[in-house]
């Protein structure tokens, strides 16, 4: 039985999110708090297995509440998160302060929005129960720009969902400013691909921004798949260059990593680089496969380091992975990989 505690300063929100968990045969609600000084004792009271919990909250913020916690008694925490700017801003610090995921807010019509998500909150609920909290990581050494292969032609492409966040942080940071160029899809909604980019933009020596479509894919640049449109490259001439797809759900998601990697598979063949990280389900595992197929290299991120072993795990059952490795270790296994083969070609 799952213990689920709901933080939220809003009686609506706690009296629909606890009716909805509790017709659950496998969650019981064991308490519901309107601010963070409540859900402390019942924390210590209860040892809830998941809390859901509000960010802005009078007294203590969501924010403040979810530090106290990490460092006193880590717990799986789903945010409760509005789909704004600042909402996506708040729910990123969570995510790095270590929250496992977010659970959308509506803005309006609270009682349709929640009966909407029912299905993600409770598949969301189940993940985070069955999550071990990870404590943060600091990233590795940035890669010195002289040791990589002058003239490179290859693609990086990235995949990542719940944990990516996380994850894809820790492997840009430690890319040096002259870095191949990276594409990358994350499963997120839209407005917060934009935040989640300038955010990495200020923390990085490469260049991080929300593809436009049209864009020449430039060394030393990162371009990151819009919320709620897929992200492609095309051959341009000797260029590549990104494009927006606006077409249905591809496996359950859009953006979809499948439709990227297969994308860079067609378009960059053996100088593509596939990157599968930890997340739900398995989007990408199929794409990962054709790009090793079509001769790039590919790289699965390890059970260990993972917050879920979904998409890298389905991955490597596929035989879709040249290497399986710690997220701390990807970049340096990326530019070994580059000093072996040196200089790609792109025709």
């Amino acid at each position: 039985m799952i213990k689920v505690l709901i933080v939220d300063d809003s009686a609506l929100i706690r009296s629909l999110l606890k009716e909805l968990l509790s017709k659950e045969p496998d969650m019981m609600v064991v308490g519901t708090a309107p601010d963070a000084y409540a859900a402390r004792n019942m924390v210590n009271k209860f040892s809830p297995d998941v809390i859901t919990l509000d960010i802005e909250m009078p007294k203590m913020d969501g924010i403040t509440f979810l530090a106290k916690l990490m460092k006193a008694r880590p717990t799986p925490v789903l945010m409760i998160s509005t789909l704004t700017e600042k909402g996506a801003e708040a729910t990123l610090k969570c995510l790095e302060l270590g929250a496992i995921d977010y659970i959308p807010k509506p803005k309006v019509g609270v009682a349709e929005g929640i009966e909407d998500y029912r299905q993600l909150i409770i598949e969301k609920v189940r993940l985070a129960a069955s999550t071990k909290v990870k404590p943060t990581r600091t990233a590795s050494a940035p890669i010195k720009e002289q040791s990589i292969i002058g003239g490179t032609e290859k693609i990086i492409a990235v995949g990542a969902s719940t944990g990516g966040t996380e994850t894809i942080k820790t492997f840009l940071i430690s890319l040096p400013a002259n870095a191949p160029a990276v594409v990358i899809t994350q499963h997120m909604p839209p407005g917060f691909t934009t935040t989640f980019a300038n955010r990495l933009n200020t923390l990085c020596k490469v260049k991080v921004t929300e593809a436009k479509g049209g864009e020449r894919l430039l060394a030393g640049y990162v371009y990151i798949a819009p919320g709620d449109i897929h992200l492609g490259i095309e051959r341009s001439g000797a260029d590549y260059r990104t494009i927006l797809i606006d077409s249905e759900r591809v496996s359950g998601h859009k953006p979809s990593v499948d439709v990227l990697f297969r994308s860079v598979s067609q378009s960059a063949g053996q100088n593509a680089i596939g990157i599968l990280m930890t997340g739900m389900g398995k989007d990408g595992a199929a794409g990962l496969y054709d790009i090793r197929q079509s001769g790039g290299y590919t790289i699965a991120q390890d059970e260990a380091s993972c917050v879920v072993f979904g998409m890298p795990g389905e991955a490597i059952k596929l035989g879709a992975a040249v290497c399986v490795c710690d997220i701390k270790d990807i970049a340096e296994n990326v530019f070994d990989y580059l000093k072996k083969t040196g200089s790609g070609t792109r025709l």
